[in-house]
Parts: C-alpha cells; structure tokens; sequence
C-alpha cells in the first residue's frame, strides 16, 4: 500500500473531527474570509458544479473522490449520476454508506489502471488528486477519452510558482516530508507543466483560477480543529494530532513563497 492510501485509509472518525462536516479535503471558496468552514466547503461544490456545467442528468466522473463531499453534493443538490475514484477501502464503504439511494457509485482503484469506467462523460473532477498521478500526460489523456465532445474537466491542484523554485526545493534537505510523509507519491509541478499537459491531450483551457488564499484560510480553519479537537484525536490514534498540525503548518507556510494552488477548467472541443 502506498504512503498516500495509508493516510487516506485512516480511521475515518479522524477527518471528521479537523474537515468540515462533509469531509471534503481540498481548498474552501470564501465569498469572505470569516466565514465557516462548512459554508466554505459546499460553495466550493457549487463552484465546481458550475464551472463544469452539472445539472439533472449529467454523468460526472471525480477522480480522487475521498470521503465524497463533491460526489454526493452533486448527486443530492444538481441532480447528477456520479461515479468515483479512490485507491482507499474506507472511503469507498464511507462514502456508500452516506449515499443511500443517491446514484453515486465509488470504484477501489488507481485512475490510470482502472477499467470499465463510464464513457461519453459530461464532466470529470480532480480536486487536488493529479499530484498523486505520475504520468500527467496519460491521466489527461485518458480522462479526455471518457469525456464527449464539449465535456469538460476541472482540476484544482498546489503548484509550485515557477520551474526554478520546484528545482530547488528538490534540492532542499528535508522536503521529502512535505511530499511523501502524507502526500504520499505526491509531485508538485508548476502551473505551466499541467497546462502543457491538458494542451498536449487535446483540451482547450476554458478557465483558470488562483485560489491561493481561499487554501491558506481553509488549512489555517483545519488547524483551528486539530487543537481543538487534539484529545479526542490522540484518543482515536495516539500522537496524530501533533503529526496533523505539523503538517499542516508546513503546508501552510509555502503558499505565495513556494507554492500557489490553482484551478482550470478544460474542455474537450475538438
């Protein structure tokens, strides 16, 4: 098992006590920067919902759908019939459990080796999952292939700001706990590499957004339930608070400095 479904395969009482109550692990979308946490996660869905044009109907595919916020919003509010995508057991029983009747589906499986996956899509979705994909050329390649024509993808994802600084951090002793500790096969790459990617595979770019600062508020928000939640956690799994947080504080640390998280949307026009 790798070091990514180990962390996403946790006692899932854990993301429960520092996510919002849908547990969507990914950036918010504030409208303002004091909102709740939970407000900030269900706009964030219905940004994503429009941006890919959901509605009654639409066959959506979420590659790295974790503990199903999006899958199920989309299924429950847009009238959409869902199929995910996650490598981790847990979330796949979490997420069928919370669905009940609702037409969402989760297959156990890395994106690039999964089979039988519906084509003719209206839209994929992968909030800050491409990091864990190696191959970014196949990925895109392959999720263009299950779209229709005029389909569209949207993909959020951390970047690092330019080509430069992603070299020197490689060369930074101790960065490996940024990316293999919890991300886990994780490579951040810069903007410029995803959008040569999705261009190469045959997408138009319809959209890009910096969401930078809705990040940094939606960790900083998660930190703020780690402490406060920090017995209750070490009950479930002993020291993973401290674990957490210091991650989290690190990954907080970077953004305008070493890193910037995107969003795009691509579309399949030709």
């Amino acid at each position: 098992m790798s070091v990514t479904n180990q962390h996403y395969d946790l006692d899932p009482r854990i993301f429960g006590l520092f996510l919002d109550s849908s547990r969507k692990y990914s950036s918010g979308w504030y409208e303002t920067f004091d909102e709740p946490l939970d407000l900030a996660q269900r706009q964030k869905c219905a940004l994503v919902a429009d941006l890919v044009h959901a509605g009654p109907g639409s066959r959506v595919l979420d590659l790295g759908s974790g503990w199903g916020a999006l899958a199920l919003y989309l299924a429950r509010e847009r009238g959409c019939d869902v199929t995910g995508i996650s490598p981790a057991p847990r979330q796949r029983e979490y997420v069928e459990s919370q669905a009940g009747d609702l037409p969402v589906r989760i297959v156990t499986s890395p994106f690039e080796t999964a089979d039988g996956l519906p084509t003719g899509l209206d839209a994929v979705t992968a909030l800050g999952s491409v990091v864990h994909m190696p191959d970014l050329p196949a990925v895109f390649a392959k999720a263009r292939s299950l779209l229709r024509r005029d389909g569209r993808m949207y993909v959020s994802e951390s970047c690092f700001r330019n080509q430069a600084i992603r070299d020197r951090f490689d060369r930074v002793d101790g960065t490996d706990f940024v990316r293999e500790t919890i991300f886990g096969n994780g490579e951040l790459r810069p903007l410029s590499e995803l959008v040569a990617a999705a261009e190469d595979a045959g997408f138009s770019i319809e959209t890009s957004l910096d969401l930078t600062r809705h990040y940094h508020r939606t960790i900083a928000q998660w930190i703020e339930n780690v402490q406060l939640n920090a017995a209750e956690l070490n009950r479930i799994q002993p020291g993973i608070a401290e674990r957490l947080e210091h991650y989290l504080d690190v990954s907080n640390a970077g953004w305008g400095y070493t890193t910037k998280h995107y969003a795009l949307v691509l579309r399949n026009s030709r």
